[in-house]
C-alpha cells in the first residue's frame, strides 16, 4: 500500500476537510484526494459518499464550492472528493484540450497504450476505496461497508458507470448534470475514441444508457438534477442526453428519479442549491444500511 500524506486541513462545521497525497500504483503518479469527516468521526465510523467531479476540476472543486460540509455535518456522513485524472506524467498532448489529458479522466480504463496510465475507472472502484479500508488514518472513522457515489457532468457519468457495474458496492447513486449517453455525444465519442480505439462495443461498458439497457446487477436507489438553463443540454449540441437515460430506465423499471430543475445551468450556483436533497437522498439510504 502507498505512503499517505495530509497536505492540509481546515475546520468547517465542526469537522475537518482534511487533503491527501499518495502514490497511486493504478495511475503511476502521485494523487491528491480530499475527505471531510463529519465531527461525529472523532467517535465512531460513519458512511461514505464519494463525489466525482467533472471536466477540467480537481478535488478541491467541489469540496470550496458545493457547501455540502454543513449538510454531512449534520448527517454524520463523510464526502470524498478525488481528482480527475492522472497528472504530472509528461506525456504528449495531455494538457492541449480541456476535454481530454489531464482533468479530463473520464473515468475509464484506457486501452490505448500512450494513454495507459488513465485508468481512472480501477482507481475510483478499487485502487482508493482499498486505501480508505485498510490505512489506519481512516479504519477506525469510515464505514467503507456503507458507501453511496454521486458526482457532476463527467463525475456524473463516472458515478453512474461506476455503481452499476458494481452495484453491492454502493446504496445509492446521484447525479448533478451527467453525460448520460457518452457515446453518442461530442465529449464522450473524443473520449473514447482516444482512450480506448476505434471499437464502438467497447464503449459501451463505460456509458450508463448502455450498461442500463444490459442490466444484470442490482437495482439502486437513483437521483439525477439537471438544470433546464444547462448550455450543454439546451445549447447547439446536447451533451448530456437525459432523455436516454429515462427511456432505458423506464424499459427495464429501474427506479430513476430525473428532476429538471427550472433556469438553473451547469455550475456549482446549480449543484450548492440541490445539495442537501442529494446527500439527505444517500443518507436515507446509507442509514437504512446500518
Amino acid at each position: 500500500m502507498s505512503r499517505l500524506y495530509q497536505v492540509s486541513f481546515n475546520k468547517q462545521h465542526g469537522g475537518y476537510n482534511r487533503r491527501y497525497r499518495h502514490t497511486s500504483k493504478e495511475l503511476g503518479c502521485e494523487m491528491v484526494f480530499t475527505v471531510y469527516f463529519p465531527p461525529v468521526a472523532n467517535a465512531s465510523k460513519v458512511p461514505v459518499v464519494f463525489y466525482l467531479s467533472g471536466l477540467t476540476c480537481n478535488d478541491e472543486n467541489f469540496i470550496t464550492k458545493a457547501g455540502a460540509q454543513k449538510y454531512a455535518s449534520e448527517l454524520g456522513v463523510a464526502l470524498i472528493a478525488p481528482d480527475t485524472s492522472p497528472r504530472g506524467l509528461g506525456i504528449d498532448g495531455e494538457s492541449q484540450s480541456w476535454d481530454f489529458g489531464v482533468g479530463a479522466g473520464f473515468y475509464v480504463n484506457a486501452t490505448e497504450e500512450k494513454w495507459k496510465n488513465w485508468r481512472m475507472y480501477d482507481y475510483i472502484s478499487k485502487e482508493l476505496p482499498s486505501l480508505l479500508q485498510e490505512d489506519t488514518e481512516f479504519q477506525d472513522k469510515l464505514d467503507m461497508t456503507r458507501v453511496s457515489i454521486m458526482g457532476h457532468s463527467m463525475g456524473g457519468h463516472g458515478a453512474l458507470v461506476i455503481a452499476l457495474r458494481n452495484s453491492s458496492a454502493f446504496k445509492s447513486i446521484s447525479a448533478f448534470s451527467p453525460i448520460c449517453n457518452p457515446s453518442r455525444v461530442p465529449w464522450g465519442i473524443k473520449a473514447f475514441t482516444g482512450y480506448l480505439g476505434e471499437d464502438q462495443e467497447s464503449w459501451k461498458q463505460y456509458d450508463a444508457s448502455e450498461l442500463l439497457r444490459s442490466l444484470q446487477g442490482a437495482s439502486l436507489p437513483l437521483l439525477v438534477d439537471v438544470g433546464s438553463a444547462d448550455s450543454f443540454l439546451v445549447g447547439s449540441v446536447n451533451q448530456l442526453r437525459p432523455e436516454a437515460l429515462e427511456e432505458a430506465a423506464k424499459a427495464i423499471a429501474y427506479p430513476l428519479e430525473l428532476r429538471i430543475q427550472e433556469g438553473y445551468d451547469h455550475s456549482y450556483y446549480f449543484i450548492s442549491t440541490f445539495i442537501e436533497d442529494h446527500l439527505r437522498f444517500h443518507a436515507k439510504h446509507l442509514f437504512a444500511a446500518a
